[in-house]
């Protein structure tokens, strides 16, 4: 491993044929595979066989009807998928986006802890708030909480969420065929809670889980999203395209997780990474041509339009790109606006160049090259203290990387070749909770 024992996570980042928002109609994309629970099983068994740490299934609670004709939507429910999953594999962290804007804890609690127990103590869950507008209205709503309100809500969801699976002392099992006590009530505790956004009194009724807890994951750049994280993210996932970006973040996330009390070791941040590995750099880039070809502008245009909460199909596409309210203002995702904001800045783009440059492909860090190009990325922004490691998130097959860039990635000694400790939270080297 690399110096003091610092050595890189990867998370596998999951999407129907891959990240790129062409590649279903890529020609090497089964599409029929899709909506197949073997297609996702065989997927997290090539992972596992290259050693990758997690897999992470992201959600979303709404759909447009007019966008399904652009591409496969987010598919199967991610907590029934990675259960599913778990059968089929060992070792590989199961990590599901649940948000804290549209679910209780005690239900979320539970199906979280039920994960933890079926795959062995791997169970990680991404702690998002929901700010797309239109998914409001599937849950009675006539409008989208106000952010402040969203990050208010889950803050305490998290308390709860805590206190459910602490709510089960890990001896409180006994099963005892002699005394006739399976669990000892002592050893477990309602824990009668009270708060703005939620009153429940518990305990869990699921006993306490291999990790005592699943991994707690965040992703959000905004100050809520930020202080969200340093309060009880493990790991958190972000969205810098810039190195200078990426080490200003890491500094800042590190120093609030200080202040909160926790220590430095205790976050891991893993900005998003979109690849396209090819043979040489031309194949590569050949392969990222192709996919620009492929993507659907009209699909890019509501994407973006629901993240930035502005209705973009009011302008034409060779407009200006229009400007930005500050972030702060903002009542969808803060952290995209801050990212577009920056792009259109700088570069002044029409909303069709900013599309086909920055989001129909990614948006984020990307690269496309060789296995050993990748990797010079990668130990360049691990070695640099902008990355604990990284969210992979494969624009075509995940196969490639898996099979080219990992082995890279252990010959240069970044990243392990088989799996240590007992759990995930251990594998990742992150202290289990008391």
């Amino acid at each position: 491993m690399s110096e003091n024992n610092r050595r890189m996570i990867l998370n596998l980042f999951t999407q129907n044929g891959g990240s790129h928002k062409g590649a279903w109609r890529h020609p090497s994309t089964n599409v029929e595979e899709f909506h197949s629970v073997q297609y996702f099983q065989r997927l997290a068994q090539k992972a596992e066989a290259a050693r990758i740490d997690s897999l992470f299934i992201a959600d979303g609670l709404s759909v447009e009807a007019k966008a399904v004709q652009h591409g496969p939507i987010l598919g199967f429910e991610p907590l029934t998928l990675l259960a599913a999953i778990a059968t089929a594999t060992e070792k590989i962290g199961l990590i599901a986006t649940v948000s804290t804007s549209f679910n209780e804890p005690y239900n979320v609690a539970r199906i979280f802890a039920s994960l933890d127990h079926i795959s062995g103590g791997r169970a990680g869950w991404n702690m998002v708030t929901t700010g797309v507008e239109r998914t409001a209205f599937n849950f009675g709503l006539e409008t989208l909480p106000s952010h402040s309100e969203r990050y208010e809500r889950a803050a305490e969801f998290a308390d709860v969420a805590l206190k459910l699976w602490d709510s089960w002392d890990e001896d409180a099992l006994v099963q005892d065929k002699l005394s006739g006590i399976y669990a000892d009530p002592r050893k477990v505790r309602d824990i009668h809670h009270r708060g703005e956004h939620f009153s429940v009194r518990g305990a869990l009724n699921v006993m306490r889980s291999p990790q005592g807890r699943p991994l707690l994951v965040q992703a959000g750049a905004s100050e809520a999203g930020k202080n969200l994280a340093a309060k009880y993210a493990e790991l958190i996932f972000t969205v810098q395209s810039s190195l200078e970006d990426a080490q200003l973040f890491y500094r800042d996330i590190k120093r609030r997780t200080i202040e909160a009390g926790r220590s430095v070791d205790s976050i891991k941040v893993l900005p998003g990474l979109h690849v396209i590995v090819g043979a040489t750099r031309e194949e590569a880039e050949q392969k990222a041509s192709e996919l620009m070809k492929l993507g659907s502008l009209e699909r890019a245009v509501m994407s973006i339009s629901n993240l930035l909460g502005i209705d973009f199909s009011r302008y034409g596409l060779d407009d200006p790109f229009p400007e930005l309210p500050d972030s702060s203002e903002v009542n969808a995702y803060q952290t995209f606006n801050q990212m577009i904001k920056k792009i259109v800045e700088k570069e002044k783009p029409t909303i069709r160049e900013l599309l086909e440059k920055h989001w129909i492909g990614s948006g984020q860090l990307s690269i496309a090259g060789t296995p050993e190009q990748i990797a010079d990325l990668m130990e360049h922004w691990f070695l640099s203290e902008a990355a604990d490691g990284f969210s992979v998130m494969p624009q075509l097959s995940a196969d490639d990387f898996l099979e080219l860039v990992v082995p890279e990635l252990q010959r240069r000694g970044l990243f392990p070749k088989t799996y240590e400790g007992g759990n995930l939270r251990e594998r990742l080297g992150l202290v289990a909770p008391k």
